[in-house]
């Protein structure tokens, strides 16, 4: 089915299970709507869930102006999914520029969001490798324009994805295969439109320490350029737990299928039972050991 923005582009959604809270998945710049599939396949069995292509990748629109992508916008058309199905609260789960996504949903609609997974999100937000992340960015969306599929090949080989091949080596492929088929100017738009211009962690610090919404951060501990932006958050956000899962690269949800959902719903129950809370503020890090 379709559901259509307050802009104008429709997006296309995927839905299974009819009952329990919803879930909505938000798909990095990597994959797609079906890159959920071992989520879409699970978590039904106890939740409405719900996966939707971005815009910039079929079956949605494919807009091909740079000035209709934007890190604002991809937080808008999740919650425009929400609404297009009638959904008043969700928990959103995003990976790595669906991370991104579903930060921004929690500071800009928190009433929407039960509750908030943000994995594999932080590239481009370290101070130090600012400025590299951009202008890596606007040469892979460069190379995507030119020859997705050729280039493909050389994306789906970066450092924080080999270790999905290394342990997956049928489930790499189909991951490098669905990214093959790519829109070019859809890639090359999301890269430029939203990857180069979002903002770092770092500049929401006052903004984030304020958003109450229980917050579940994962990271593979081989992808590095996630490591401190995540412990940032988790220091930063007042009801987030961080679960760092071992010799894992970039794609969670993909590379370790059944750790990623097992964390997720013990995650989501504990959030429903409401045993999810703000840290203690017994539990200052500021202190080593307590003497008195």
């Amino acid at each position: 089915m379709f559901v259509t923005t307050k802009d104008g582009i429709k997006l296309y959604c995927e839905t299974a299970g009819e009952t329990g809270t919803p879930i909505l998945f938000v798909h990095e710049f990597g994959g797609n709507y079906d890159a959920w599939e071992p989520q879409m396949n699970f978590f039904p069995r106890r939740h409405r869930c719900i996966a939707y292509a971005a815009r910039g990748y079929a079956p949605s629109d494919i807009p091909a102006d740079v000035e209709r992508y934007s890190q604002a916008l991809a937080a808008e058309d999740a919650l425009a999914v929400l609404d297009g199905l009638g959904i008043e609260k969700a928990h959103i789960v995003g990976l790595s520029m669906g991370g991104f996504a579903t930060l921004h949903f929690g500071l800009r609609f928190p009433e929407r969001a039960l509750s908030l997974t943000v994995a594999g999100a932080g590239y481009g937000t370290e101070r130090a490798t600012a400025d590299y992340f951009r202008n890596t960015s606007l040469k892979v969306a460069d190379n995507f324009e030119k020859d997705p599929v050729g280039f493909s090949k050389i994306y789906s080989l970066g450092a924080s994805r080999v270790q999905f091949q290394n342990k997956d080596p049928r489930g790499w492929a189909a991951f490098a295969e669905r990214l093959s088929r790519h829109s070019a100017v859809g890639a090359a738009n999301t890269m430029r439109g939203v990857q180069c211009r979002r903002p770092s962690f770092w500049d929401l610090e006052d903004e984030l320490k304020t958003m109450m919404v229980p917050t579940l951060i994962m990271t593979g501990d081989e992808d590095d350029h996630c490591l401190q932006p995540s412990l940032f958050l988790k220091r930063t956000i007042p009801a987030s737990g961080l679960s760092i899962l071992p010799k894992t690269g970039h794609t969670l949800n993909l590379e370790e299928p059944a750790m990623f959902n097992a964390l997720v719903s013990d995650f989501i129950a504990q959030v429903e039972a409401g045993a999810w809370t703000a840290r203690d503020p017994r539990a200052d890090p500021g202190q080593v050991m307590r003497t008195e």
